[in-house]
């Protein structure tokens, strides 16, 4: 044999370390596949679940606006005065409009009454008061 070739122990040295390095890739590919094998499962795992919570969401009924509370008037028959008036007013009044056109007497101790029996009824939500003292009923 002359000098520039390969003896047979070289050769299979040769194959064995390439053979070791083809393994070690190998090897390293398989860890990628398991990686990503992982990640895929989890993203289909996820993917379901959203599945699932969109088709639960689309079989839910549709929300129906809460009922509006129906506020019981108070029996006193000075409320139903006052809501006589108020039904009839064109803009808000005050406790001694009130007062005035329930022809009560136009006395302080009568109009803090009537102002009283107002604060309650915007406290049931039957009158609001749109600013300090003026009362009227709400718009829908």
């Amino acid at each position: 044999m002359t000098g520039g070739e390969l003896t047979l122990g070289a050769v299979l040295a040769r194959l064995e370390e390439r053979e070791r390095e083809i393994a070690a890739q190998a090897e390293t590919a398989r860890e990628k596949i398991a990686e990503l094998t992982a990640l895929l499962d989890g993203l289909g795992r996820v993917t379901e679940e959203i599945r699932i919570t969109r088709k639960t969401l689309l079989e839910l009924p549709d929300p129906r606006p809460p009922a509006p509370l129906t506020a019981k008037l108070p029996d006193h028959p000075a409320y139903h005065q006052i809501m006589a008036v108020f039904a009839t007013a064109d803009a808000p009044l005050r406790a001694r409009a009130v007062c005035e056109a329930m022809d009560v007497e136009i006395a302080p101790n009568n109009i803090n009454n009537v102002r009283l029996k107002l604060k309650r009824l915007v406290e049931r939500g039957i009158l609001v008061e749109t600013e300090q003292g003026l009362f009227t009923q709400p718009r829908p």
